[in-house]
C-alpha cells in the first residue's frame, strides 16, 4: 500500500512508497516500551528478592540475631561491670582495714568499732539499692563476724538466724571462699552470689565481700521479645548455665551437650529447625550469650516473599500483553492521522524533522511545544509581579495621571481593574532595629519582607495592591468594597497587627492618606499619606497617622535658645552633670504632657545632643566623629518616649561620666589611639583580648562600655572617615584606598560603605566633587 499525499500538500522530491507499520508491529514496540520500563524492574526486584533477600536471610540468619544479641548483651555487661566496680570502690572506700587492725576482744566496749561497724552497714545498704543486688555481706576469714545492711554478728547466729543456711551448705560456701577472688560467681540452685576478696593483691585474704544477684533481673536482662526467638542463656566454658529464659530442660540438655561436644566456635545450626547464635561476653572472658533460634518462624517471610514475586511476575507479564494488544488496536489510527497533520507545520529552525515512524514525529513535536510554551510561562509568570509592582509605583509616584494611558499599560500587563473605584493609599515607613535587623542574613530579610506582604495580601485578596517606593517605605493601595465605602482604618489596624508580629526586626509609622475615586488620583492620595508621617507620636512602636489626624503640629521651636545654651554650658563647667540629665527628662516629660509628634521632640533633642557634645569636646579628645553621628543615629531610632529616656541617660552616663578610679578606661584610651595609628593595618580583637586578660565576648563589651561603639563598628567607621578623606583629597584608585584603610580589597570597601553611607565609594566621590 502506498503513501498518499495529504491533502494541500503537494509530494516532496524525498518522499518515497514505504507500508505503514502493520498493527502487529504497533503491539511489539508498545510490548516492548512495557517490558523495558515495567517488566525488566520487576524481573530485577524479583531476582533481588530471591537472591539478596533468600539467601542472604537464610546464610546469614546468625548474624541477624547477633544484632538482637548486642542489644542485650551490652546493657547485661554494662549492669555486672557496673556492680564489679561499685564493689571495688566499697572495698577502697571502706574502714574495714581499720576493723581488721583493732582486736575485737579489747575493742567491743569502745566506741571506734560501732562506728566502723555502722560505717560499713551503710555501705552495704548503699551497694543492694543497685537493681542487680538482693542481699550483699561481709564475711571475715579469720574473726567470727559477720556484716550486713542491717547488723553485725557472729557467723552461727548469722547463718542460724539471719540468713538460714544447712551444715552441708554453710561448709561448702565457706570451702568456696579461700583464695583472691575478683567478682567470681558461686552458683547454687537457689542463688547466684558474686564474691570479692579483701586486701585485693593477696592469696591469702582477710574479708570477702558477697553480692547475691537478683536472677529475675538478670534473666529480664537477657530477654530478646522477638517470636522467631525460643530462648536465651548465659553459659560458661564449662556449659554450665548462670542464667536462662525460656529454655526448657530439654533445651538445655540438647545445649548442653552441643557446647561440651563441639565448644562454642561451632558452625551456627544444629538442625534444619534449630539454630544457635553464640557472643562472648565482653564482663567475663568465660561467659557467652546464646540464643536459640526457630529456624521456621525465622525464615517464613521469606517463603512468602518467594510466592508473591512470582505471582507478581506472571501477574505484570498478562497485563503488559493485554494493554499492548488493545492499545496497538485503539491508537494505530488517529497516531497516523496526527502525523500527517504535524507534518504539514514545520518548526524553526529545523528543530524537529520528519523522519521515523509515527511515535517519532508525534514524540519530537510534543516535547517541541512544551518546552517552548514552559519557558514561555516561566518567564511571563516571573515577570509580571514585578512589572505590576512598577506599573503601581510609577501611578502613585505621579508618572501617570492620564486615564488612557494607564488602562493601556494595565492591559499590557493582564492587570485588571475598575477605573472607577474608592482607593486609598497606606504607606508603610519602616523603621529596622539595626542589632537585630543587621545581622540577619540577605535571605532572612527577603523572606521577612515576602511574608510581611503575603500576610497584607491575604487581608482582602484582590482589594489590595503593594508596591515598594523607596527602601524603608511601603505603599498598600485599599479598594473599597461596594458596601464599605470607607475601610482603610480597619485596614491599617490589621496592618498594624501584622507588624506587631515583627515587633524584633521592624517598628513602622502607617500614613492614611485621602481616599479618591479614580485611578489616575492616586497620587494625590499617595502625597496625602506621606505628609500624614510627620504627624507621628512616641507612645507606640506601631503607630496608625489617620487621614484626619488627631495631633495637631504645635508651635515648637526646635532650637534652643542661646541662655539655655549658655546654662548646659555652664552646668558642664561646674559639674552638676544631674542638671543635666534632669533638664532633659523635664523636656521629655513636657513633650509627653503635649503630646509632641516625633519630628518635633527629635529636633529640639538634636540640638541639646550637639550642645553636650560641644561641651564634651573641649575636654575630651578621644571621642570622634564616627562615635557623635552614632549618638545621633541612636537617637533618630527611637520609637517611644521610654527609648528616648533611656537613650539619653545611656548618652549622659557616657558623656558626663565621672573619671575611672582604675586604669582600665586608660587601657582602652591606649587602644583607641593604637587603632587610630594603625588602622591601615590587621587589628584581631583576640590580641586586644588577650593583651587585657579578658575574653572576646567580656573585652567586646567592656569595649562598648568604655568607648561606645561596638569594637567592629568603631574600626569600620574610623576606617571609612580616612577613606572618605583619600577619596575627596586625592586621586587614588578604589583598590589603593581600600589597601591604605586596611581593607583586604575593593569589595570590602565597597561592602562596608553600602552598609554605613548607602552609596559605593565611586558614587561617594563623583557626588562631593
Amino acid at each position: 500500500m502506498k503513501r498518499r499525499t495529504p491533502p494541500n500538500r503537494s509530494p516532496e522530491p524525498g518522499d518515497t512508497d514505504s507500508p505503514p507499520p502493520r498493527r502487529n508491529t504497533l503491539f511489539w514496540r508498545l510490548f516492548a516500551n512495557y517490558f523495558l520500563l515495567i517488566l525488566i524492574p520487576v524481573i530485577v526486584a524479583s531476582v533481588l528478592a530471591q537472591v539478596l533477600v533468600v539467601r542472604i536471610i537464610e546464610k546469614d540468619a546468625e548474624r541477624f540475631n547477633q544484632v538482637m544479641m548486642n542489644r542485650f548483651s551490652e546493657q547485661t555487661d554494662t549492669e555486672l561491670q557496673s556492680l564489679k566496680t561499685s564493689m571495688i570502690n566499697i572495698l577502697s572506700t571502706s574502714r574495714l582495714r581499720s576493723v581488721l587492725l583493732a582486736p575485737m576482744a579489747s575493742s567491743l566496749d569502745s566506741q571506734l568499732l560501732p562506728e566502723l561497724l555502722h560505717s560499713l552497714r551503710e555501705q552495704l545498704q548503699q551497694l543492694e539499692s543497685d537493681d542487680l543486688v538482693e542481699r550483699a555481706y561481709y564475711y571475715f576469714v579469720h574473726q567470727d563476724l559477720m556484716i550486713d545492711a542491717e547488723t553485725y554478728t557472729n557467723k552461727a547466729y548469722y547463718f542460724h538466724s539471719r540468713y538460714p543456711l544447712d551444715l552441708n551448705r554453710r561448709h561448702q560456701l565457706e570451702a568456696e571462699l579461700s583464695g583472691k577472688k575478683m567478682m567470681d560467681f558461686m552458683d547454687s540452685p537457689d542463688t547466684l552470689t558474686a564474691s570479692m576478696s579483701y586486701p585485693f593483691n593477696t592469696a591469702a585474704p582477710e574479708v570477702y565481700l558477697l553480692v547475691e544477684v537478683k536472677r529475675d533481673k538478670l534473666e529480664e536482662q537477657i530477654h530478646i521479645p522477638e517470636s522467631w526467638v525460643t530462648g536465651t542463656a548465659i553459659v560458661d566454658d564449662g556449659a554450665k548455665v548462670i542464667a536462662q529464659t525460656g529454655l526448657t530442660e530439654q533445651d538445655q540438655l540438647t545445649l548442653q551437650q552441643r557446647i561440651r561436644t563441639d565448644g562454642v566456635a561451632s558452625p551456627f545450626t544444629i538442625s534444619d529447625k534449630m539454630g544457635l547464635s553464640f557472643m562472648a561476653s565482653g564482663f567475663d572472658e568465660s561467659w557467652h550469650y546464646i540464643s536459640m533460634i526457630d529456624l521456621e518462624t525465622l525464615m517464613k517471610p521469606v517463603y512468602m516473599t518467594r510466592w508473591i514475586c512470582w505471582l507478581f511476575l506472571l501477574f505484570f507479564l498478562i497485563v503488559g500483553a493485554l494493554a499492548s494488544y488493545y492499545l496497538s488496536r485503539r491508537l494505530y489510527r488517529p497516531i497516523r492521522e496526527i502525523k500527517d497533520e504535524l507534518k504539514l507545520h514545520h518548526a524553526p529552525s529545523g528543530k524537529v524533522g520528519h523522519e521515523g515512524n509515527e511515535f517519532d514525529v508525534i514524540k519530537r513535536y510534543s516535547q517541541f511545544i512544551m518546552t517552548e510554551n514552559k519557558e514561555l510561562f516561566q518567564m511571563v509568570n516571573g515577570m509580571l509581579p514585578i512589572v505590576q509592582e512598577q506599573f503601581f509605583t510609577k501611578i502613585l509616584l505621579g508618572q501617570y495621571r492620564d486615564a488612557l494611558s494607564i488602562e493601556y499599560y494595565a492591559k499590557e500587563i493582564e492587570f485588571a481593574y475598575s477605573h472607577k473605584a474608592a482607593r486609598t493609599v497606606l504607606c508603610i515607613s519602616f523603621h529596622y532595629d539595626p542589632t537585630v535587623y543587621d545581622s540577619a542574613s540577605e535571605s532572612t530579610k527577603t523572606f521577612l519582607l515576602t511574608e510581611l506582604k503575603d500576610k497584607i495580601h491575604r487581608l482582602a485578596p484582590g482589594m489590595i495592591w503593594i508596591c515598594q517606593t523607596r527602601p524603608d517605605l511601603m505603599a498598600c493601595i485599599v479598594e473599597h468594597g461596594p458596601i464599605t465605602e470607607d475601610d482603610s482604618e480597619k485596614v491599617a489596624e490589621q496592618i498594624r497587627g501584622i507588624f506587631l508580629e515583627y515587633g524584633a526586626y521592624y517598628k513602622a509609622t502607617i500614613g492614611i492618606g485621602k481616599t479618591v475615586h479614580a485611578i489616575e488620583e492616586l497620587h494625590q492620595s499617595y502625597e496625602h499619606a506621606l505628609a500624614m508621617l510627620k504627624y507621628r507620636g512616641l507612645h507606640s512602636a506601631v503607630e496608625i497617622c489617620g487621614s484626619q489626624p488627631s495631633r495637631e503640629l504645635q508651635q515648637w521651636d526646635p532650637f534652643l535658645s542661646v541662655q539655655e545654651v549658655q546654662r548646659i554650658l555652664n552646668q558642664y563647667k561646674t559639674r552638676e552633670y544631674d542638671k543635666l540629665l534632669h533638664s532633659v527628662l523635664a523636656l521629655l516629660e513636657e513633650g509627653k504632657g503635649k503630646d509632641a509628634s516625633a519630628m518635633q521632640m527629635k529636633y529640639l533633642l538634636a540640638d541639646v545632643l550637639n550642645t553636650w557634645i560641644r561641651a564634651v569636646e573641649s575636654e575630651r579628645n578621644e571621642l570622634n566623629v564616627p562615635y557623635y553621628s552614632g549618638l545621633f543615629e541612636r537617637m533618630n531610632r527611637c520609637m517611644t518616649w521610654d527609648e528616648l529616656t533611656c537613650c539619653f541617660e545611656d548618652i549622659h552616663g557616657f558623656l558626663f561620666r565621672k573619671p575611672a578610679s582604675s586604669s582600665r578606661s586608660q587601657q582602652f584610651m591606649e587602644i583607641v589611639e593604637y587603632i587610630h595609628e594603625h588602622y591601615d593595618q590587621e587589628l584581631s580583637i583576640e590580641h586586644f583580648a588577650g593583651m587585657m586578660n579578658m575574653s572576646i565576648g567580656h573585652f567586646s563589651r567592656t569595649f562598648k562600655e568604655e568607648v561606645g561603639e561596638k569594637y567592629v563598628e568603631y574600626i569600620a567607621k574610623y576606617r571609612l572617615m580616612k577613606a572618605k578623606q583619600f577619596l575627596l583629597e586625592t586621586d587614588l584608585k578604589i583598590d589603593e584606598i581600600a589597601e591604605k584603610v586596611g581593607y583586604w580589597g575593593r569589595n570590602s570597601l565597597i561592602r562596608a560603605f553600602r552598609r554605613y553611607e548607602g552609596i559605593t565609594p565611586a558614587k561617594y566621590r563623583s557626588f562631593h566633587q
